[in-house]
């Protein structure tokens, strides 16, 4: 951060010499289509924006490292100090740096529904740049260009100030009136007042259970205190903390995913791992959540021959000229095409992974096909009821963990539906009837298992519904070991517990500069506070 405090001092210095040289000018002529007061309801849509823009590479990388997705080096656990890099800036200089203008000005203009929804935010990021990559600058951090070497702090020590933080949010979503205007100015919740609370909430659940290991009395007690207070949560899909993407190409604002694979180029293979987990498992999100551009292609890295064509973690086989052969995102979270067509290899004994009324077929695809309008969760119903099922688990909080296990997969399904239908997506729903049976087939393997098991079993079931947010399935892998991910087939490294840092801020923030090599290099091997 100190190399762009750099470059935004000189660019302040030579705004204050124009200001200076054209003070009469301006004097005289003052534009009232150029502010110089920040206008509230065009930075926080920015914000929405740019916090799901920035998190893009790191929510690629860790889907890559719990084997949602693959490209070789980080398949095989090595990592860059420029793989984070943009993402790292991004938070900073642009999403946090916006948030914190919203939260001056709007206190001084007492528009304390932009602060509110601004410290939420704000906690939001903060909270997955801790999960990340552990110790990061906060109090310094948001002091701009009077710190130009900002400090890292302890996570544990960030995470305490977030609680703060959220509660803050809250009580100031109580105070005056909450009247975003217009409604568009929030992307994500359009201004609702009684959403952003439960996301508020939900996100103090999220962090309460995420600290169980570390600090076993404080994450039962608060989550004790939001269920005993009945302080609202997500609890339908439709109250979910998600951005969904559009579908216009020219200003380009689908999905990355999308916008990553369908064309002539293609940056990634679908994870051999998960798919082959899917399709084990007769799971019908199979044919949603990838799209076969061949029916039966088979080589020494991809044995299956149905189509399904991705790479297993960790191979390091050059990669032959398959970008129109082998399979890609299908129509859940990235608005691509859902797969109808036949499986040849497919067996009878399968329910819900079928061949029933399969009349379609594999195709090359292009920006033309799906729509992109995809979505990247953030917090959803079904994550808020897999948490709670697995604090119920493990520290005895209220709610039954059967139950809550039940509804995080129903609540997923209808997700998958409700993408496959929206935003110019035509693929068709999974039945009422489809669902239910599909969530009692689990609920009887989570029955037949012992207490371990009926944990992995609700891991499992929300790795699986975390397909489009890696970031969580990343937490949730090192938290818990679950579910069982297979060995990578030749790892370059141990798996990393830590995100490597932005080798830009290493180098110039003074506050590490004298320590990045041996920083960087711990970054692997040393877990995050609340990971024991």
């Amino acid at each position: 951060m100190n190399f762009i405090n750099t470059i935004r001092t000189a660019s302040l210095l030579g705004l204050v010499f124009l200001a200076g040289s054209c003070k009469d000018f301006v004097d005289i002529n003052a534009d009232p289509n150029n502010p110089t007061t920040p206008v509230l309801d065009l930075i926080l849509p920015a914000t929405q924006v740019s916090m799901a823009g920035s998190l893009r590479d790191v929510n690629v990388g860790t889907s890559i490292l719990t084997q949602q997705l693959y490209i070789t080096n980080p398949s095989r656990n090595f990592q860059d100090g420029t793989d984070y890099q943009a993402s790292w800036n991004a938070l900073y200089t642009q999403v946090l740096d916006d948030l914190e203008i919203i939260i001056r000005e709007g206190t001084a203009q007492q528009r304390w529904d932009y602060v509110s929804i601004a410290k939420l935010q704000k906690a939001y990021i903060y909270s997955l740049m801790v999960d990340l990559w552990g110790d990061i600058p906060y109090t310094d951090a948001i002091k701009g260009l009077t710190v130009t070497d900002p400090v890292f702090e302890k996570g544990d020590v960030i995470y305490d100030k977030l609680f703060t933080l959220i509660d803050e949010g809250l009580a100031d979503a109580a105070k005056g009136n909450f009247a975003i205007q217009p409604t568009t100015a929030d992307l994500i919740y359009r201004g609702d007042k009684a959403a952003w609370i439960r996301m508020g909430n939900s996100l103090k659940l999220k962090l309460f259970n995420q600290i169980r290991l570390v600090q076993p009395d404080k994450a039962k007690a608060g989550i004790a205190a939001l269920l005993s207070t009945n302080a609202p949560l997500i609890s339908t899909n439709a109250q979910d903390f998600a951005f969904r993407f559009g579908s216009s190409e020219t200003p380009a604002n689908r999905h990355p995913w999308y916008r990553a694979e369908y064309q002539a180029s293609k940056s990634y293979y679908m994870s051999q791992n998960f798919m082959e987990r899917l399709f084990g498992t007769d799971d019908p999100r199979l044919r949603y959540f990838f799209f076969r551009q061949t029916s039966n292609y088979t080589v020494g890295f991809t044995p299956t021959g149905n189509g399904y064509f991705g790479r297993y973690t960790g191979d390091a086989t050059a990669s032959p000229n398959d970008n129109a052969l082998k399979a890609t995102f299908g129509v859940y979270p990235s608005g691509g095409l859902y797969d109808n067509a036949p499986i040849n290899n497919i067996t009878a004994a399968n329910v819900f992974l079928s061949n029933s009324g399969a009349t379609g077929a594999p195709k090359v695809v292009t920006n033309t096909d799906g729509s992109g309008a995809g979505v990247f969760p953030f917090i959803t119903n079904a994550m808020v009821k897999f948490i709670l099922a697995e604090a119920a688990l493990t520290m005895g909080t209220t709610g039954d963990p059967k139950q809550l296990f039940q509804d995080g997969i129903t609540a997923h399904l209808n997700s998958v539906n409700t993408i496959a239908t929206s935003g110019g997506n035509s693929a068709p729903v999974l039945p009422t009837a489809t669902i239910t049976a599909f969530v009692a087939n689990r609920t009887a393997q989570y029955d037949a298992a012992n207490p371990a098991g009926k944990l992995s079993a609700v891991m499992t079931q929300k790795y699986i519904a975390l397909f489009g947010n890696g970031i969580e399935s990343y937490n949730d892998y090192r938290r818990t070991d679950l579910p069982v991910l297979a060995a990578p087939i030749a790892p370059l490294n141990t798996f990393p517990l830590r995100l490597t840092y932005s080798v830009t801020e290493l180098s110039t923030n003074g506050s590490v500069s004298d320590n990045a090599e041996k920083l960087q290099a711990a970054q692997q091997i040393t877990p995050v506070f609340w990971d024991k």
